[in-house]
């Protein structure tokens, strides 16, 4: 079997680079969520953010996306409302996609009952609605991720992930291949294939265990990032009373923003020779080329 080049390659790039995309989950979560994302793009490392549009403070993410039009931002697409006392619904209402909802309309706040209680024609619908929004307040998405992961997680849910991502041609963030083929998920391997569907090489899914472990632990991941372009994740923010207030691993949070911001980090980047890369280079790869596009709808 011929190798498969590797998403570096495809943008370009020598074999042994090592390209590095850092996101920023969770903008338009909050203000103090927001701060950090903005610091984190503006002034720090970050190369990419993906935007909670179901949010109230949706329009400030909004907003900073106007006014930086050449920023890389994504739409983090969601099913579920997981703090007890910070709440979101369906962009679409809870009378539209009635399954996707609890008693009070908000969405389920843990992935099983996502599971358990949404129906797919439901879950499309909503999604494909949380992308217009995003289009329709003048965001140039540049790609799609699932925030808390349930598009990953089931067949049929990565699915409707992979329609959105041929519908709208845009990259998304993609679990390991090797984990894909582990879970039995043949069907998601064939359809990225076969629609062109590209994505990062390689995914980190796990952050530092404390607060006080941020520093050493993503200086480990970033030295040890193999050849081809790795995704690695996580939430920047302040810790004020507004996060507080409803995320529990808020520290955890403002720890990430302060050593993606910090000198440290920009100088390990340059020392180990890392790329810095953003999803708008994969998208402008996807949608460039003739092979791809082809069979996609205009």
């Amino acid at each position: 079997m011929e190798k498969q080049s590797s998403m570096a390659e495809r943008l370009g790039m020598a074999p042994e680079t090592r390209g590095l995309i850092i996101n920023a989950d969770d903008f338009g979560m909050c203000h103090d969520e927001n701060e950090g994302a903005i610091e984190g793009l503006t002034h720090g490392i970050f190369t990419s953010a993906t935007i909670l549009v179901t949010c109230p403070w949706f329009e400030e993410a909004a907003d900073f996306s106007r006014e930086h039009p050449e920023s890389d931002l994504g739409v983090h697409l969601t099913l579920t409302s997981e703090w007890p006392c910070y709440k979101w619904g369906p962009v679409l209402g809870a009378r539209a996609v009635p399954s996707l909802v609890d008693e009070r309309g908000y969405l389920w706040p843990a992935v099983p009952q996502v599971y358990s209680h949404d129906r797919l024609e439901e879950v499309e619908a909503e999604l494909r609605a949380q992308i217009e929004k995003a289009r329709r307040a003048g965001i140039d998405v540049t790609h799609l991720d699932s925030h808390m992961g349930p598009l990953h997680l089931r067949e049929d849910y990565h699915a409707i992930y992979l329609r959105l991502a041929r519908e709208y041609r845009l990259p998304i963030r993609l679990t390991g291949r090797s984990v894909l083929e582990r879970m039995g998920f043949r069907e998601t391997i064939k359809g990225i294939e076969r629609e062109g569907i590209l994505h990062p090489d390689h995914f980190i899914p796990n952050g530092p265990g404390s607060p006080a472990e941020t520093e050493s632990h993503w200086t480990r991941v970033i030295r040890a990032l193999r050849p081809g372009i790795t995704e690695i994740f996580c939430h920047p923010a302040y810790a004020r009373a507004e996060l507080r207030g409803c995320a529990h691993d808020a520290a955890q949070r403002e720890a990430d923003l302060a050593f993606f911001t910090s000198h440290a980090a920009r100088r390990l980047v340059e020392d180990e020779g890392i790329r810095l890369v953003g999803y708008r280079e994969l998208r402008a790869a996807m949608r460039g080329d003739a092979g791809t596009t082809a069979s996609l709808p205009s």
